[in-house]
């Protein structure tokens, strides 16, 4: 049998050879080599196996969390656990103009990561019911009194410090904050009210309260509280998850190297209340102005803010526009429209000598009524007889003027300034009259299809009153529809598609309005919005603290997630040092060997020519 050339792919100065005398079959080096190149192959192998595993895994833990995340939002309807010592607590108080409302809500602690934003929800009683408590009249009826101040808010701080335990009470945030209603009392009177509060709460309640936590807003201030509270329960803020839905390019703020970031689309607000009509949404992009006065006036709609905890990130910086217009609500629309009709007949009566709307025989026809229905308006001594004729583009005619635009570009409702948008990359959400409009009567609450809508309304309007009325009591309407949404189901449907559509200027194709009454079933009021706010700085302490002992979570972490990877790669090291070795001893003993060699003088030519060819001699056995 021949001898064996052994190299194992190692440098020339590695290859000898081996005779197979004394030396065990199965550890010939053939063997070996193959047996090495395999448990090598082998290795590997299943090193790339527990790396796709693991990554898998995490991809999946990834995927779980952000559907816990999301599906607590919206499942959100258990007890609060009082006893959890990590719970935290928060007052809003909401100073309307009829009455006030304390909101209860709770966050768990910050995970630590400045990235995120405080989880905050609503707190629920044992009954799963939100903590919520009103009183009446509004706050602005004490203007007159204003050290009873506090003791019309002592209710509603009381209500809250049962359901809050007590000692949490000193690190529970109050805010007070009063819209409307303040807003139209003179300054002193303003001041009054609140300096009775700030100087009496504290001394009834441990609550976490300063000068600065009570204060009147404006109406720009509620909007963008709204906005914010909105989007925070549709997940818009967590840019974590990105990639899953709609995204949108945006130049940040006041940004000197003109920052671009890609990141979640938020959503729009449109809320027509009563009286007034607001409009709310981000402006990604920077803004150019026609004018210095548009400029001027932008300022005053524009706001500018950083939801995030560290002012230095970007990633929670917004530019929001907020708008509200005074007197195009549905009801204050109506009324403006029954004054103008009783003016101009009134005054046509008089120029032409006519007697129309003076009498049920001679009524003046209203296209803005249902077909048939008989109405009066008008004060005492001017009224007039009314009866509708259900025409739906003919109202919308009637109604334009009420729009009061102007000519000029980026302007809506009262030729205000409004920027730009871009309507195949938004989504707005639809509240109040936007969605009683499509819901009550019409029952297309939902996604809106100006297209439908506008054939719906058309035949409501058309349909005899006497109909209406008989489908109203045979309940095929909403349960809180009632004889007034009826008879002016008819006006506030031509006036929603109006202001949406002339005045707001979008477009009659527009896909992506949704009008709805709750966010996941929850009624998201504008003091979730505020808190969330005015609450931005307190992960601050959290992460603080966690920061404290980062290091070892982020080690224990690490380690859960690789440490089978890491193992497996040092037995490999393992086994391949014991070959390397192994393949160093078997040099040394060649190199004794050809010593040896070299020394007998007998087979000095032989060991010569043995020594250039690579090959033992035959009368040196090498035992291994």
């Amino acid at each position: 049998m021949g001898r064996m050339s052994f190299s194992c792919l190692f440098p020339a100065s590695w290859h000898f050879s081996l005779s197979p005398i004394g030396v065990p079959r199965p550890l010939c080096p053939s063997c070996r080599q193959l047996l090495f190149l395999g448990l090598l192959t082998g290795l590997v192998a299943l090193l790339y196996l527990l790396l796709v595993i693991g990554r898998s895994q995490y991809t999946w833990m990834r995927e779980d969390k952000h559907f816990h995340r999301h599906s607590v939002r919206v499942t959100d309807t258990d007890a609060t656990d009082t006893s959890n010592p990590n719970l935290n607590y928060g007052l809003v108080i909401d100073c309307g103009s009829s009455g006030s409302r304390v909101f209860v809500y709770c966050w768990p602690r910050h995970n630590g990561n400045p990235h995120d934003l405080l989880d905050i929800r609503q707190m629920r009683d044992q009954h799963r019911k939100p903590v919520v408590m009103k009183i009446k009249p509004g706050i602005s009826e004490l203007a007159g009194t204003p050290e009873k101040a506090s003791d019309y808010i002592y209710p509603l701080l009381s209500f809250a410090a049962q359901h809050i335990p007590k000692h949490k009470h000193q690190e529970t945030p109050l805010y007070i904050l009063c819209t409307a209603g303040m807003r139209v009392l003179p300054e002193s009177q303003q001041e009054a009210l609140l300096e009775d509060l700030r100087t009496d709460i504290p001394v009834h309640f441990n609550f976490l309260f300063s000068d600065s936590h009570v204060e009147v807003i404006s109406g720009k201030q509620e909007g963008v509280y709204a906005w914010i509270g909105i989007n925070f329960v549709l997940g818009r803020f967590d840019h974590a998850d990105d990639e899953r839905g709609a995204v949108v390019e945006v130049q940040i703020p006041s940004s000197d190297q003109q920052e671009v970031l890609v990141r979640k689309r938020t959503a729009g607000v449109l809320d027509m209340g009563g009286v007034s009509t607001q409009i709310a949404y981000e402006v990604p992009k920077t803004v150019s102005f026609a004018s210095p006065q548009q400029e001027e006036v932008a300022k005053n709609l524009l706001a500018e803010f950083n939801l995030g905890c560290d002012a230095h990130r970007t990633e929670h910086v917004y530019r929001v526009y907020v708008s509200t217009f005074l007197g195009f609500g549905g009801n204050a629309a109506r009324q403006r429209y029954e004054e103008s009709i009783v003016r101009k007949t009134l005054l046509q009566n008089k120029l032409l000598g006519q007697h129309v709307g003076e009498s049920e025989d001679t009524p003046l026809l209203d296209p803005c009524l249902p077909r048939g229905l008989k109405d009066e308006v008008g004060p005492p001594g001017q009224r007039l007889y009314l009866r509708g004729t259900g025409h739906f583009d003919g109202c919308r005619v009637l109604l334009q003027p009420f729009l009061n635009r102007t000519n000029e570009t980026q302007s809506s409702l009262s030729g205000v300034y409004q920027p730009s948008i871009d309507y195949r990359n938004s989504q707005f959400y639809g509240f109040s009259e936007f969605y009683y409009c499509t819901e009550d009567v019409l029952r297309m609450g939902g996604h809106y299809n100006a297209t439908k809508y506008t054939r719906a309304a058309r035949s409501y309007c058309a349909t005899q009153w006497d109909t209406l009325k008989e489908r109203f009591d045979r309940g095929l309407y909403a349960s809180h529809a009632d004889m007034h949404r009826l008879k002016y189901q008819c006006f506030k449907s031509a006036w929603m598609y109006e202001v949406l559509h002339s005045g707001f200027s979008f477009p009659t194709d527009y896909e992506n309005l949704k009008t709805a009454l709750l966010v996941y079933d929850k009624e998201v009021q504008w003091t979730l919005g505020a808190i969330l706010y005015r609450t931005r700085f307190l992960p601050l302490r959290d992460i603080q603290q966690e920061s404290l002992k980062g290091a070892h979570s982020h080690l224990h972490h690490s380690f859960s997630f690789v440490n089978n990877h890491y193992l497996f790669l040092a037995c490999f090291l393992v086994v391949l040092l014991s070959i390397l070795l192994y393949l160093l001893r078997l040099r040394r003993i060649h190199r004794r060997m050809t010593q040896r060699s070299g020394a007998s003088a007998s087979t000095s030519t032989s060991s010569a020519q043995w020594l250039e060819e690579g090959m033992i001699s035959p009368s040196v056995p090498v035992t291994l």
